[in-house]
């Protein structure tokens, strides 16, 4: 068990390129079934869709022990909140007739992407693109995990009571129209409980919605390196530098 648990921990944290690798194809497996999720609302629920939904909760839960055996304090995994979520996502996979109607949960995969710390060292250490530009691209990240999320829940419980909403893309269409306060109207959620979810949605497209939006265009911090300590982030119109205050020199565009 020690030489289990001393190698899966290389596996998943260790430097080797082997590692690096192994990190890189289960990245892979992640986005690939965030895309099955999505793409399941739209899709026959045959034989070959249970297949599948059995194959990739097999996946996970192969991943979910070994990174358990590979945890210092294995019980102290099991309540992460990022690893709970795994375990609702793998139910949801395991008994999709019985807990159909929480289906949406397993969008909280998506969760997963690019969380680790591990993935993040991978990423700023390989890609000079990710590491210059790593705020926005966790802040489309995390759009598109919000928009996702939202959009599952609307298709969940208007879908078998709402005739305009059939699919998941028009579940989108009306989440991007009322997220954005767009609002055409077209498409309307239907019964008291379908009208206090447009009034969340709503609530949060004014509020955390802009909010990532504005992080996307304008980031909180850009990259600029002190010439004296080193610091690398700061305010886009600091004039001297938060840690040693070195005069800096950080070019905008002058609306700042």
């Amino acid at each position: 068990m020690i030489a289990l648990r001393e190698r899966l921990r290389d596996l998943y944290y260790g430097d080797a390129r082997s590692a690096l690798y192994f990190r890189y194809t289960l990245l892979i497996f992640d986005v690939i079934t965030i895309t099955f999720f999505i793409l399941a609302s739209m899709i026959e629920h045959d034989q070959a869709f249970f297949i599948a939904d059995y194959s990739i909760a097999f996946v996970l839960i192969v991943d979910y022990i070994a990174r358990m055996i590979a945890a210092n304090k294995p019980w102290r995994f099991i309540i992460r909140p990022m690893n709970l979520a795994d375990l609702i996502v793998i139910a949801t996979l395991l008994a999709p007739l019985f807990i159909e109607n929480f289906a949406f949960l397993r969008i909280v995969r998506a969760l997963r992407l690019l969380r680790s710390y591990h993935v993040l060292k991978d990423f700023r250490d390989q890609f000079t693109f990710f590491r210059e530009n790593e705020q926005v691209l966790m802040s489309i990240l995390n759009l598109m995990v919000f928009i996702f999320f939202v959009t599952a829940l609307v298709y969940v419980f208007e879908v078998d009571q709402n005739a305009q909403i059939n699919t998941y893309i028009d579940a989108l269409y009306f989440t991007v129209t009322t997220l954005t306060t767009t609002g055409f109207g077209d498409i309307t959620l239907e019964g008291p409980l379908g009208r206090l979810l447009s009034v969340v949605i709503m609530v949060f497209g004014i509020s955390l919605f802009l909010r990532l939006v504005q992080t996307i265009f304008r980031p909180s911090k850009v990259n600029h390196t002190c010439p004296t300590c080193g610091l690398t982030r700061h305010e886009p119109d600091a004039v001297h530098c938060k840690h040693c205050g070195e005069i800096l020199n950080i070019k905008n565009d002058g609306d700042l």
